[in-house]
């Protein structure tokens, strides 16, 4: 395969217990973008990950998008460096023509921003990949969830589900990012970041309910819990959610 191919990988945790909870909003955008392709993935046990290959959208006077690999890890996300190096190095896909789609808890929910290299914040998704590669020369396209409610401990949060009244804020938000990911691979870094880091208020996606910081700065953490379904137990992983230090600074 040539060297204009890029490679697309969401983050998150494979097993149907992790499916719907917002640690996983990569694997909901890179689904949404094989759904608009038609198409689905296939596991490559070798590689230790689902791909599946396609052109990305339509260019003008119709002309089929750019070649793209989509891949999801089958196992955890702070194990995503081993199948993101395998699937690189098996297609023949330089670190700078990776894109990776995670969420991020410091930028707020519905939010999309986009980026080359820079450090991890703490993501362990993140640091497994750049270890794997050897650096942080790749592209990312990062996912607001927001901080967690009240004094909710963020590695439950992201491990948790939002309800079904908030799904559709949900699924604007990964229709957002797919588009974006599309707009980063057919015209570049700088046309997605001009559109995504000014966007008009009105295009951010409404905060659901169990995005919106308690009032008077006070949580309540039964009734946080209440808003949210309930979430599988907490992997390995879930660690690169909890506060972190000297966070990178949003862009």
């Amino acid at each position: 395969m040539s060297s204009d191919v890029h490679l697309i990988v969401g983050l998150g945790n494979a097993g149907p217990e992790y499916v719907a909870t917002r640690h996983n909003l990569g694997f909901m955008v890179v689904d949404h973008l094989a759904a608009q392709a038609g198409t689905g993935f296939k596991p490559q046990a070798s590689l230790y990950a689902q791909v599946s290959a396609l052109r990305l959208g339509m260019l003008p006077g119709g002309v089929p998008g750019p070649r793209v690999i989509l891949a999801k890890s089958l196992g955890f996300m702070n194990e995503s460096g081993g199948p993101v190096a395998a699937v690189a190095d098996y297609y023949g896909i330089d670190t700078e023509r990776i894109v990776i789609v995670h969420d991020d808890l410091d930028l707020p929910f519905g939010d999309v921003r986009l980026k080359l290299g820079g450090g991890t914040g703490g993501h362990n998704g993140l640091k497994s990949i750049q270890r794997a590669l050897g650096g942080p020369g790749f592209l990312r396209v990062r996912c607001g969830i927001g901080r967690p409610p009240g004094r909710m401990n963020p590695a439950d949060y992201v491990l948790h589900g939002v309800t079904a009244a908030n799904r559709p804020a949900l699924d604007q938000e990964v229709a957002r990012a797919a588009d974006a990911v599309t707009l980063l691979v057919q015209q570049g870094l700088a046309a997605a970041q001009l559109k995504y880091h000014t966007k008009p208020e009105s295009v951010r996606p409404k905060l659901p309910r169990d995005h919106r910081p308690p009032k008077n700065g006070a949580g309540n953490r039964s009734n946080n819990k209440k808003a949210d379904d309930a979430g599988p137990r907490r992997p390995a992983d879930a660690a690169d959610a909890e506060p972190r230090p000297g966070m990178e600074p949003t862009e």
